[in-house]
């Protein structure tokens, strides 16, 4: 249900936006409410859940993105851009308190299981990509305006999701008793397993709602349907999250470490293609690699984060992970829109080279320490 709310979003914020702004380089600012709007609210949800338990987290974050598409309905009925920008930025707290799934799954599963169980967490996206983007294409102008249709069904399915919590059994984050002082952030943040995992879950992010934001503009401006962008987006959420039934086999299998290279090469591949030409084929191929690629960095990231901190420091930890990720999203997808309109679909691309350069040193780096601190084998 989650899934199909973010791959609406995607597919319609940014052509709401420049249907409202009267400055088309802001086209993509409402994408920027919805992900400020989980940086907002991913330190506050995750001290939520730890004091009154996941089930009344995710139920509150689910009752804030009918809220948040409720306003941005009104915002298309009164043509207001500003009221979009606030109806995303409320629903971003769905966000914000939905994406703690993952962790959820990683408190009930035992420590072999971890990878696998994130994975498949977020293989349930798979619906969400063909659902969202079918459902956007059939409500798009069933009402009396575009887009209205498409943002009263986020309603409903947010709405069914907080049906579903009611069937479900998710234990609290309690605190655990630990033989020593929990450690400040600060402390926490300076261990290589969480600085690469945090950058590793935020470029992959940052790079990916860079280029996904913009393509429905980039193949509205090459003249291709709204259908064949919403296509494109389908396939790509199906990208993101079919290889979460076997990222945490291979992470098993090969290291998280190099799981996450791989996930940078399907990057820079995707980056190649969409380079290469603008045909909606151009488009589906490039955004495919986009989201594996994606998968691959954030099941990684997340699995090795985990590695990082005591059990009486997830809230913590989790939530200042989720913000940092938030934080680059909403810097890449406010940046998005306007190097789409001033620079172009080319530029674009081969600016999100250099983040991907940054986590190719990093993880370069992570696995120099790794070896260096192997225990030595005695012969």
């Amino acid at each position: 249900m989650l899934l199909i709310n973010n791959s609406v979003f995607i597919s319609l914020n940014g052509l709401a936006g420049f249907m409202l702004a009267a400055n088309k380089a802001l086209a993509t600012l409402p994408v920027t409410g919805y992900v400020v709007g989980g940086a907002l609210f991913a330190i506050p949800a995750a001290q939520f859940m730890k004091r009154f338990g996941r089930r009344a987290g995710f139920t509150l974050g689910s009752l804030m993105g009918i809220a948040g598409s409720g306003v941005c309905a009104l915002a298309i009925w009164l043509n207001s851009f500003e009221l979009l920008c606030l109806g995303t930025l409320t629903s971003g707290g769905y966000n914000a308190f939905a994406v703690q799934y993952r962790f959820a799954a990683a408190d009930t599963a035992p420590a072999d299981f971890r990878a696998k169980a994130i994975a498949l967490v977020l293989a349930g996206g798979i619906a969400g990509g063909f659902l969202g983007p079918e459902s956007a294409k059939l409500t798009k102008d069933l009402m009396w305006l575009p887009f209205i249709g498409s943002y009263i069904s986020l309603m409903a399915f947010a709405l069914v999701s907080i049906g579903i919590l009611r069937f479900l059994q998710i234990p609290n984050i309690k605190p655990e008793a630990s033989a020593t002082a929990r450690r400040p952030l600060s402390q926490i943040a300076r261990q290589p397993a969480l600085i690469v995992a945090v950058t590793a879950a935020a470029v992959g992010y940052g790079v990916m709602n860079l280029l996904m934001t913009a393509t429905p503009l980039a193949m509205g401006h090459e003249q291709h349907p709204f259908s064949a962008a919403a296509f494109v987006i389908e396939w790509h959420v199906v990208g993101m999250f079919a290889p979460g039934f076997f990222t945490g086999d291979l992470i098993k299998r090969f290291g998280v470490l190099r799981v996450m290279f791989a996930g940078v090469a399907l990057n820079l591949v995707c980056v190649g293609v969409a380079l290469s030409g603008t045909d909606v084929m151009h488009f589906w191929w490039a955004l495919v690699l986009l989201g594996v690629g994606w998968n691959f960095l954030y099941v990684g990231g997340t699995t090795l984060l985990i590695e990082s901190y005591r059990p009486d420091e997830k809230a913590l930890v989790q939530g200042f992970n989720d913000a940092c990720v938030f934080a680059v999203m909403a810097v890449s997808s406010f940046s998005s829109g306007m190097l789409l309109h001033a620079n172009g679909w080319t530029m674009l691309n081969r600016f999100s080279l250099v983040p991907l350069a940054v986590l190719l040193a990093a993880l370069a780096w992570m696995a120099w320490v790794r070896r260096t601190r192997a225990p030595a084998v005695t012969v």
